[in-house]
C-alpha cells in the first residue's frame, strides 16, 4: 500500500472514529464519548495525523507522538496501530520499540478499561498496540539482515572482481618480462651476428645476413605479441628463456617433490618452435605441475606435448591426489587465469576441466606459424 493510501486510511478513521467506536472502545481518554467527533475536533486532527503518516518513514517518533495526542481526544487507534509499526520497522531498536509500546498500551487501554474492564482492555491494548510493534520489529529486521546479506555478497565479488584483475595484471606483468627476455635475446644475437659480418670482410656474409633476417623476423613477430601488455620496469636479464628441451629437468624436480609425472614428447615438425612459443610451453607445463602440487598431491600426472608444423599441443592431465593437509602452500585460485593469459597472447586456445576419473586436465593448442609466413 502506497504512503497516500496509509495517510488518507489512518485521516479517514480518525475523522470519522472509525475502528474504535465509543460503542465497543467507550469514551476517549479525555472523556468525549460522542459516536462521532465533531467537525471541527475531528478534522484537524485527521489533516495532521494524516500528514504525519506520510512522512512516517521519516518522522516515525513524532508520528506516534502526534497519534496518541489525537487518540487522547478523538478515537485514532487506526494511526496508533500504524505508527508503531512504523516505529518498530524503521528503527528495530528494543529500548525505544519496548518505550513506545508501553507508553501507547497505557493510553489506549486505559479509556478502555474504564468501560469494558480488563477483559477488554488487555486483549485490544494488544491488538492494537503490541502486534503492529512485534510485525514491524520481525520485518525491518528482516529487511536489515536481507540488505547486510546483498551488502556482503557485492563486497565479496567486488573483492573476487579485484583479485581476478590483480591476478591478470601480475600475470600479464610476469608474462611481458619473459617476452621482454625473449626479444632482447633476438636482438642479441642479431648484434653479433651484424658484429661478425663486420669482421668476415664479406666472407660468408649471404649465410650471415640470412641468419641476421630471419633473427630479426621473428624478433619483429615477437615484439608485435608484446604490445599493449604492461609490465614493471625490473631489469630483464639477457639470458635465454627455458623451452622444452627443460622439460626433463622439470619433470625430475616435480618427482623429487612427489609428483608420479610421466612425460611424452611428439615432435613431427623436426625443429624447435619459435622462442616466445617454446618458452610458453614451458610455462604452462611448469605451472599446471605446481596446481597439481597444490591441489591433488601425489597425483599420477602425465605430461604430453604434440608439435606438428603448424600446430604445438601441449596436454597435462592428474588423476585424483590426497587431500590438501599443508597450510602452507599458497592456493589463490588464479593458476588457470594464467595458464589462460599466457596462451592467449601467444594467439592459442585453452581449456581446462575435471576428467571422469576424478582428476584435472588442461590443454593448449599453439598455432606455429612457418618462418616465411612471419
Amino acid at each position: 500500500m502506497t504512503n497516500t493510501a496509509v495517510a488518507l486510511v489512518v485521516a479517514v478513521f480518525t475523522a470519522t472514529g472509525g475502528f474504535g467506536t465509543n460503542d465497543f472502545f467507550g469514551p476517549s481518554l479525555a472523556g468525549l464519548d460522542d459516536r462521532f467527533p465533531p467537525l471541527w475536533l475531528g478534522v484537524p486532527f485527521a489533516v495532521g495525523v494524516g500528514l504525519l503518516t506520510w512522512w512516517r518513514r521519516r518522522l516515525p517518533v513524532i508520528l506516534l507522538a502526534g497519534s496518541l495526542l489525537a487518540n487522547a481526544l478523538v478515537s485514532a487507534h487506526m494511526a496508533v496501530v500504524v505508527a508503531l509499526y512504523t516505529l518498530a520497522e524503521r528503527t528495530t531498536a528494543w529500548p525505544k520499540v519496548t518505550v513506545g509500546t508501553l507508553a501507547s498500551a497505557v493510553l489506549v487501554g486505559i479509556p478502555i478499561w474504564r468501560f469494558a474492564g480488563a477483559d477488554g482492555a488487555i486483549p485490544i491494548s494488544i491488538a492494537v498496540c503490541v502486534a503492529p510493534a512485534l510485525l514491524g520489529m520481525y520485518v525491518g529486521t528482516r529487511r536489515e539482515l536481507v540488505e547486510r546479506i546483498r551488502e556482503r555478497a557485492q563486497r565479496i565479488e567486488r573483492e573476487q572482481q579485484h583479485r581476478v584483475a590483480q591476478a591478470r595484471s601480475d600475470e600479464r606483468a610476469q608474462i611481458a618480462r619473459d617476452m621482454h627476455d625473449v626479444v632482447t635475446h633476438r636482438v642479441s644475437l642479431m648484434v653479433l651476428q651484424a658484429t661478425a659480418l663486420q669482421v668476415s670482410k664479406s666472407e660468408d656474409a649471404v649465410t650471415i645476413g640470412k641468419h641476421i633476417g630471419a633473427t630479426g623476423r621473428e624478433a619483429l613477430a615477437e615484439l608485435r605479441s608484446l604490445v599493449g601488455v604492461l609490465r614493471n620496469d625490473d631489469d630483464a636479464p639477457l639470458t635465454p628463456q627455458p623451452g622444452l628441451a627443460d622439460l626433463d629437468a622439470l619433470i625430475e624436480e616435480s618427482r623429487r617433490i612427489g609428483i608420479p609425472v610421466t612425460l611424452d614428447v611428439t615432435n613431427q615438425a623436426g625443429e624447435r618452435p619459435p622462442l616466445l612459443v617454446d618458452h610458453t610451453a614451458y610455462r604452462f607445463v611448469q605451472e599446471a605441475l605446481t596446481n597439481v602440487h597444490k591441489h591433488a598431491p601425489g597425483a599420477r600426472t602425465r605430461v604430453r606435448i604434440q608439435q606438428t608444423p603448424h600446430l604445438l599441443r601441449l596436454y597435462v592431465s592428474n588423476g585424483p591426489g590426497r587431500p590438501v593437509t599443508d597450510a602452507a602452500l599458497p592456493v589463490g585460485g588464479h593458476g588457470l587465469l594464467g595458464l589462460a593469459e599466457r596462451v592467449r597472447l601467444v594467439g592459442g586456445e585453452f581449456t581446462a576441466g575435471p576428467t571422469p576419473d576424478g582428476g584435472f586436465e588442461v590443454i593448449a593448442d599453439v598455432p606455429i606459424s612457418r618462418e616465411e609466413e612471419r
